[in-house]
């Protein structure tokens, strides 16, 4: 870690910086299994906050794992850490849960939350399609990050981008979730969407 970013002490804490005066809310999304709570370990500077709780067999038949077989854990409300972009940009990230029978949280973890990563596995892409639907409800700008899980590569991000009806001014990336600077270069991606988007307002009004 850099002395820019100061010194972890032995907690796994990073301590804010003076000079942050831009905070901002993003939330991750996407089905079970795509990698939330991966993504917000590797890029957080913080030991991340999760609710991680093992699956049991109460689960069997309400949770889907298909692909996922070997998954043991869900996260039960949302994972949470933190990430300073620059000297003055930090970004809150808020992972949301993926089985269907939390997505009632989802609404709530929108609130005040200026855009979203929506993470997505080839494997099962119908499960990013309700994530894509609540955003686009709630009018919250996001981009849609494809996770590298073996065989993603088969399909192209034209096809997609093609097969989740994304409109061209979205942005579409690849990513390693389990990778930092995978992870940081999405989360760039997204305040690059969002910081244009404020700039095309601007222009209109």
């Amino acid at each position: 870690m850099s002395e820019a970013h100061g010194r972890a002490d032995p907690a796994g804490r990073t301590p804010l910086r003076s000079t942050a005066t831009d905070g901002l809310k993003i939330v991750v999304v996407g089905g079970f299994g795509v990698g939330k709570t991966t993504m917000v370990r590797s890029v957080s500077e913080i030991r991340p906050l999760n609710t991680e709780e093992t699956m049991t067999q109460a689960g069997v038949g309400v949770d889907h794992n298909t692909a996922v077989t070997d998954k043991t854990t869900t996260t039960v409300a949302f994972d949470f850490g933190r990430i300073s972009l620059n000297e003055e940009m930090i970004l809150y990230l808020f992972g949301a849960p993926g089985q269907e029978r939390f997505w009632f949280l989802w609404d709530r973890l929108f609130a005040g939350t200026l855009g979203a990563v929506v993470l997505v596995d080839t494997r099962r892409i119908e499960d990013s399609w309700y994530a894509i639907d609540r955003l686009e409800h709630h009018g919250t700008p996001f981009i849609v990050a494809r996770n590298n899980f073996p065989g993603s590569e088969e399909h192209s991000l034209g096809e997609l981008r093609e097969a989740l009806t994304l409109s061209r001014d979205v942005p579409l990336v690849d990513c390693d979730a389990r990778v930092r600077e995978s992870s940081k270069r999405v989360l760039i991606t997204l305040v690059d969407h969002l910081y244009a988007l404020s700039t095309a307002r601007e222009t209109v009004s």
